[in-house]
């Protein structure tokens, strides 16, 4: 199935896995280990199965190791150098390897949480499809009362999104400037946003 065509529009996939895992003894958060495989495998897939297309992938932390390691065809993975400098940085450097991509919106998510699966994904992704234009959407997970990953940007944000995206805050100034304009997608019954952050966190891969 040809999903540009199918719902027309064409929604990419942006996997931020660039984290060196400072609080996990500067383990890469894309090497863990979950389910036999690198983390970054399963929420490559998630993205994947989710409907997104394409799924850029940003690589900072061991980003060598990552190439050899995992296993992510039909991904693109993209470099980023400042990534100690903090998740905004991921972001602007995603967004702009979307750049020329023909896709109507980038769909968001964070290699280190694990219980987002493409149920999540789908969900999100189908709001974007749903709305009245796609390149203007601004979706989120809703989780309760609290936001949450997925997230997504029609391309029309991109732009705006890349310049407020600082430090470790990604998105969130954003966001927050343009909370009336979010449409929320309740996905506290398939998916859970538990970050891997601590060596207590660790527990959630097993």
């Amino acid at each position: 199935m040809d999903r540009t065509t199918d719902d027309n529009a064409q929604v990419a996939g942006l996997l931020l896995a660039a984290g060196g895992g400072r609080r996990l003894g500067g383990r890469a958060k894309a090497l863990l280990e979950y389910r036999g495989r690198p983390l970054v495998e399963h929420a490559a897939r998630a993205l994947l199965e989710g409907g997104c297309t394409p799924v850029h992938i940003v690589l900072g932390a061991a980003a060598e190791a990552v190439r050899e390691r995992a296993e992510l065809p039909g991904c693109v993975l993209v470099d980023n150098p400042d990534w100690e400098d903090g998740m905004g940085t991921s972001l602007r450097a995603g967004l702009a390897s979307l750049a020329g991509a023909g896709a109507s919106a980038a769909l968001v998510t964070l290699v280190d949480q694990p219980g987002i699966g493409a149920p999540a994904v789908a969900r999100v992704r189908a709001a974007c499809r749903d709305a009245g234009s796609p390149a203007g959407s601004l979706v989120t997970a809703a989780y309760g009362a609290e936001r949450g990953h997925p997230v997504l940007f029609g391309a029309d944000r991109w732009a705006d999104v890349a310049a407020s995206a600082q430090g470790d805050r990604g998105a969130r100034a954003y966001l927050r400037e343009h909370q009336a304009e979010i449409i929320r997608v309740d996905c506290a019954d398939i998916a859970r946003v538990d970050d891997i952050d601590t060596p207590e966190d660790l527990a959630l891969l097993r």
